[in-house]
């Protein structure tokens, strides 16, 4: 058995705001099943007013009950790659929550994404298997 070559940065960072861009565009358009695709089978997820949530079954459930009822916009900015292997990857991103009301689009929350992604060997895809949200205030 050969050890799995340690990719380039470029090729983790890609892979990692593939993973990102999949996830933010499938949540904002509620399709929940793409969003639950990111994550590896035994993820872990904690995100302020959803409580934690472990494995594709409990995230999945969370997920869909927060379909979006108005559009909106998750918008994901500064994704940064700190450590990585062939296969895990530590990623920290900013985001921006928008919300449109009869105002038009307006900031709701302002926060950071703290990603530990798996590249899964069958299709070479990143996905989360820990993702974690702070809020500021």
């Amino acid at each position: 058995m050969t050890p799995t070559a340690v990719p380039s940065y470029a090729e983790v960072d890609a892979g990692v705001r593939r993973a990102i861009a999949a996830y933010t565009q499938a949540l904002d358009d509620g399709r929940t099943d793409d969003v639950v695709a990111t994550f590896c089978p035994d993820a872990t997820v904690e995100i302020p007013g959803m409580g934690p949530q472990e494995g594709v079954d409990g995230s999945g459930a969370a997920y869909a009950q927060g379909r979006p009822r108005r559009p909106q916009r998750h918008l994901v900015l500064n994704p940064l790659v700190a450590e990585w292997t062939a296969d895990e990857a530590h990623a920290t991103s900013d985001v921006v929550f928008l919300l449109k009301g009869k105002e038009g689009w307006a900031v709701q929350v302002v926060g950071r994404y703290e990603d530990v992604l798996h590249r899964d060997d069958a299709d070479g895809r990143w996905r989360f298997h820990a993702r974690r949200a702070t809020f500021l205030d």
